[in-house]
């Protein structure tokens, strides 16, 4: 029996593992997107005790939404899912530009609670600032949307750290999202020790950086076009890092899983992230990816991880 977990300092009880759903109707970020598929992969979820689903306007833009929804009344579990949304993108001819004023942020969560057919969303984020906002105006938006009952828990997504701080001024802010995985730790210098001072939980995404640190990979030639853009997948850099994925096979193949389960069992044995939110494509995946909860990894293998992906 899976334990779930506290969400920083809300009342939100979490299974460790949480599905991303950029991939459930966001015909804009895949183009193939199977919507039949997407709302089966939501299904297998729930049935299977993920309790939180993670998606946004921008999926779509709006359908990710719209899916989870009709998903989630058709499951009749609405009280045992925690939904997390965000708001802030409006599309203006034809592209995505940000609006955090109290006023918009108020119109979409109304817009949201349609898509989603529910009456609250259990964590709204702010997916991203605008560059004149005050950022605890912002918040100060949804902490009075929290005392109507429309949401339960107030997050924020890609702010700087002065930003964060900003929006937290009042001590509102509950959750934060930001890339961070083994590849790219800048926040533990960074956001950790504030989110951590603060009981702010830290919802990692790209947590697999683009399924390179599944171990998919063997080589450059398998990489697509979209990693091989980065510094961090060229030349030395590239070779480095398929040097350090050998130690996570090492372990990965020890316990007789895979390097993914070793990488998010990793995540949830830091302070700062009480669950991570990987995303899928179907319901196999979804499944695979609860494999994780059964890694325990011991005191001596988090510190080799550490080590070997310190630089």
């Amino acid at each position: 029996m899976v334990e779930y977990v506290q969400l920083g300092s809300t009342d939100l009880k979490v299974h460790p593992i949480g599905l991303g759903t950029n991939a459930v109707g966001g015909h804009n970020i895949y183009p193939n997107t199977d919507e039949v598929a997407g709302k089966q992969l939501v299904r297998i979820a729930i049935e299977h005790g993920i309790n939180m689903i993670d998606t946004a306007f921008m999926y779509g833009p709006g359908r990710s939404e719209e899916l989870i929804g009709e998903v989630v009344k058709e499951s009749g579990k609405r009280s045992d899912v925690i939904i997390a949304t965000k708001v802030s993108p409006k599309l203006v001819d034809g592209s995505f530009v940000h609006d955090n004023s109290p006023s918009f942020l108020r119109e979409e969560v109304e817009k949201s609670l349609k898509r989603l057919q529910t009456d609250y969303i259990d964590l709204l984020y702010i997916h991203f600032p605008d560059e004149t906002t005050p950022k605890d105006e912002a918040v100060g938006a949804l902490k009075e949307l929290k005392d109507e009952g429309k949401i339960r828990a107030i997050g924020v997504s890609n702010f700087s750290l002065e930003q964060l701080k900003e929006a937290n001024k009042n001590g509102y802010v509950d959750v934060f999202q930001g890339e961070y995985n083994l590849l790219n730790r800048k926040a533990e210098n960074s956001y950790f020790p504030y989110t951590v001072e603060n009981r702010i939980s830290f919802i990692p995404y790209f947590p697999l950086a683009s399924g390179f640190l599944t171990g998919k990979y063997q080589t450059e030639s398998d990489l697509g076009p979209r990693l091989t853009k980065r510094p961090q997948f060229q030349g030395e850099a590239l070779s480095k890092n398929f040097e350090k994925l050998d130690v996570l096979r090492r372990i990965a193949d020890a316990r007789n899983v895979e390097v993914g389960h070793v990488v998010l069992s990793w995540y949830l044995a830091q302070q700062a992230i009480d669950v991570v939110i990987p995303g899928a494509k179907n319901g196999v995946q979804v499944l695979n990816n609860l494999k994780t909860v059964d890694v325990q990894l011991t005191k001596q293998e988090v510190e080799e991880i550490d080590e070997v992906f310190q630089d």
